[in-house]
């Protein structure tokens, strides 16, 4: 086999919400598929508000739906866009947005043997119970392997100044 018979690179797909999780799922998803030489595929999912039969009630259901779709692509555009801006993200990419629960539409994306799924673990802490749905959900049914990204450290740093302000708790401004 000559270096041109190379077998072709697999696909990163990813999941993307907006969310800080997704955005580091997003940047490490970024790195692994210029490492690999492979395709990166931001997926974002989407469901009616209220599931499918909600969406199938009343006269303008179908418009409804294409509305929603509409606001599906846009939102992965923003955040493409946000994240890389002009810059090349030094992969192809392939974003599509799917119509799904979230860990369903990634497993049902990530169907290759060569793909890898990356996902964001959720939060840590007294919140996890009821997070990481979707990446409990990729890690038992994928197909292929599944790289699961922990929490920024700066998502901690947030929700300690969100508690903070919450609970109207001075700042401590001997450290600054």
């Amino acid at each position: 086999m000559s270096g041109n018979d190379a077998p072709a690179a697999g696909r990163v797909v990813v999941g993307v919400s907006g969310s800080l999780n997704s955005v580091t799922a997003l940047r490490r998803a970024t790195a692994l598929a210029r490492r690999l030489g492979a395709e990166l595929w931001p997926v974002l999912a989407w469901e009616p508000p209220g599931g499918d039969p909600a969406a199938r009630r009343g006269p303008a259901a179908g418009l409804l739906v294409e509305e929603w779709q509409r606001l599906a692509k846009q939102r992965l555009a923003s955040v493409l866009e946000e994240i890389f801006g002009a810059e090349d993200p030094g992969a192809p990419i392939h974003a599509i947005v799917v119509r799904g629960s979230p860990g369903r539409a990634l497993v049902a994306t990530a169907d290759r043997e060569d793909d890898v799924l990356v996902v964001g673990t959720g939060r840590r802490g007294i919140q996890r119970a009821f997070s990481g749905r979707v990446c409990r959900h990729c890690l038992s049914h994928a197909q292929c392997p599944v790289l699961a990204v922990p929490p920024s450290p700066l998502e901690s740093e947030l929700l300690s100044v969100h508690r903070r302000n919450t609970w109207h708790l001075r700042i401590d401004t001997r450290g600054l």
